[in-house]
């Protein structure tokens, strides 16, 4: 059950990441119009302050990495229940536990 919600909060993650990453502008976006218009020396320099977007994929990107840790930490645990057909069924032909009845001697004729 856990492992199965924590699953979808990391696909969504991913999916959000990947939507922040294809909105977000790249440093060299105005590189075409910035030669010969005056600009042409901040066209690959420096970028100022983080974006919105820029934070959030930061965010995301640290709870993707944090889903994926929980990912593999449920993904090593030993499973109580039968994973398989054969151990399913192995289990299905193991008589249930009968509580011993103490042997009482029979009387001798």
């Amino acid at each position: 059950m856990l492992h199965g919600i924590v699953l979808v909060v990391h696909i969504l993650l991913a999916v959000m990441i990947i939507g922040l990453v294809l909105l977000q502008r790249g440093k060299g976006a105005e590189a075409g119009a910035g030669f010969g218009a005056g600009a042409s020396g901040t066209v690959f320099g420096a970028r100022g302050t983080s974006t919105l977007f820029s934070k959030l994929t930061a965010v995301f990107a640290a709870m993707f990495f944090m889903t994926s840790l929980t990912l593999a930490f449920l993904g090593t645990r030993q499973s109580v229940e039968p994973t398989s057909v054969l151990e399913r069924a192995a289990q299905a032909s193991t008589p249930a536990v009968v509580p011993a009845v103490p042997a009482t001697p029979t009387p001798a004729k």
